[in-house]
């Protein structure tokens, strides 16, 4: 596979001297290709060409931009095998979750598209009577995208459609990890048409990022990943003067109370914990169960966490693929291996079964179970990111809600309960922006608000009608009569 970077309408070969491999996190033997590992000349290649076209793009009515991103709709739902395969090969996921993010690519890009003819501003009174006061959102400008691997689909594309059906021009900077969906996504866009400079694709890792941070004529920053580097996006852009939106991790509690379902609290916890192998914001990291069931909730649990296969996510047998790299396999193995030093017992899981020889070549965990975590321990505390789920036992709901609410991280919270009542409670109480009742803690709808609380997110929210507040700024317009 070559990969290049895709700027002002035009294809741009590697230069060999900058780039690096990308394998397969499934067999390490398989070399998908060589990466662009894009300088601060090519990234402000890229932002220049997005200033070149922002005048053009943004002076077209909204219908007109929204037309283009349904034609990139019916070519992504065209090509979804192709591209869910893909996802596959580099990231790792089993392919039925590549498949259906790729067909939520599809629907976020239709819901966009229909976003054009939304209200654009309001008609406010005035103390005069002759004046018409108004408001009106126009572009922010050039917007810089810097997305994760865990969704190299749904997550540039939440951040793309919006971004373009606003009115404004876009640099997508994949992770490196992902360059390949990447690619294939700005394929996508070239072949829908969209005037040259609208959308751009820069190739690299963390150098890449830092230069589109720090490019002139970029009027603002949305970035997926970790706590870490949000921060310091957030301190250049403000240095800078650029607008910024951040979502970064989460530590994701599901609380199970004595009258819940245990079967589908189980089953809903599994899913939310080890899915996509526990590489996802939303997964679930925490579950904090009332000592009645406790015991029940466990042994069924753990029972049923041993039934889950781990295998290469082309194989359909297999519940979850293998994790990104070997170093995230190595920082979910020594959590483990502190909590066991701090107390914490290991029921299940942590291990990679040396028999099997289809594991050998692959970042491979098996899904882990831990009882007797207390709050103050690291794994209680920091997000692992893989299939590593932690038990804390309570006395009660009022323990649960301090136990779910004493850490850092606020993206998203469960609980398992009949209790009308503690439902609503702990709706209201739970400091998370994703709250659900009796579901997993992963996955939004593309038309509701996504964002976390705390150290989640700059507070900011995407998706959905919410994505406008990002996209967009308020222009107040006073019309009075020339006479």
């Amino acid at each position: 596979m070559i990969f290049g970077n895709y700027i002002d309408g035009l294809w741009q070969p590697a230069s060999e001297s900058r780039t690096f491999e990308k394998r397969n996190p499934a067999d390490a033997r398989d070399l998908i290709g060589k990466v662009p590992e894009s300088t601060a000349t090519e990234v402000n290649a890229a932002v220049a060409a997005a200033r070149s076209a922002l005048t053009g793009w943004r002076s077209l009515s909204s219908d007109v931009r929204a037309q283009f991103i349904f034609k990139a709709a019916d070519l992504l739902s065209r090509r979804q095998g192709e591209i869910a395969a893909a996802l596959t090969r580099e990231e790792g996921k089993s392919l039925a979750e590549a498949n259906g993010e790729t067909g939520r690519g599809v629907v976020i890009l239709r819901y966009f598209a229909g976003e054009g003819l939304r209200p654009v501003g309001d008609v406010l009174p005035s103390l005069s009577p002759n004046t018409l006061l108004f408001t009106e959102r126009v572009p922010l400008g050039v917007v810089g995208l810097i997305t994760p691997w865990n969704f190299p689909v749904a997550i540039p594309l939440w951040k793309t459609a919006p971004a373009l059906v606003y009115g404004n021009t876009v640099v997508l900077k994949p992770s490196e990890h992902s360059p390949l969906t990447g690619q294939l996504l700005a394929e996508v866009f070239a072949e829908a048409g969209f005037p040259a400079g609208v959308f751009n694709l820069v190739q690299g890792g963390r150098e890449t990022g830092e230069a589109l941070v720090a490019a002139n004529g970029l009027n603002g920053i949305s970035f997926t990943g970790s706590v870490a580097t949000g921060k310091t996006i957030a301190r250049a852009c403000v240095e800078q003067g650029k607008r910024y939106q951040l979502e970064m991790g989460g530590k994701n509690p599901v609380i199970v109370l004595g009258d819940a379902n245990l079967e589908r609290a189980v089953e809903l916890t599994i899913q939310g914990a080890m899915k996509s192998a526990g590489e996802k914001c939303t997964a679930t990291a925490r579950a904090i169960v009332v000592e009645e069931v406790a015991d029940e909730f466990t042994r069924r649990l753990v029972g049923r966490v041993r039934e889950l296969e781990v295998g290469p996510g082309t194989d359909s047998r297999f519940y979850l693929g293998p994790l990104i790299s070997a170093s995230a396999r190595d920082r979910a193995l020594n959590y483990l291996e502190q909590a066991q030093r701090e107390g914490a017992r290991l029921l299940c899981g942590g291990a990679v079964d040396p028999a099997r020889d289809d594991l050998a070549h692959g970042h491979y965990l098996t899904p882990a179970v831990l009882d007797r975590v207390k709050p103050d321990m690291a794994i209680a505390q920091e997000e692992v990111f893989g299939p590593v789920l932690v038990v804390l036992r309570v006395s009660d709901f009022e323990q649960a809600l301090r136990v779910a609410n004493d850490v850092a991280y606020g993206l998203s919270a469960s609980i398992f309960t009949r209790n009308v009542d503690q439902a609503m409670r702990f709706a209201r109480e739970i400091e998370a922006g994703l709250v659900r009742i009796n579901g997993e803690t992963a996955g939004v709808e593309p038309q509701a608000p996504f964002g976390g609380m705390k150290g989640s997110s700059s507070f900011s929210r995407e998706q959905g009608q919410a994505a406008r507040e990002f996209y967009t700024q308020v222009k107040t317009i006073s019309l009075d009569r020339a006479d």
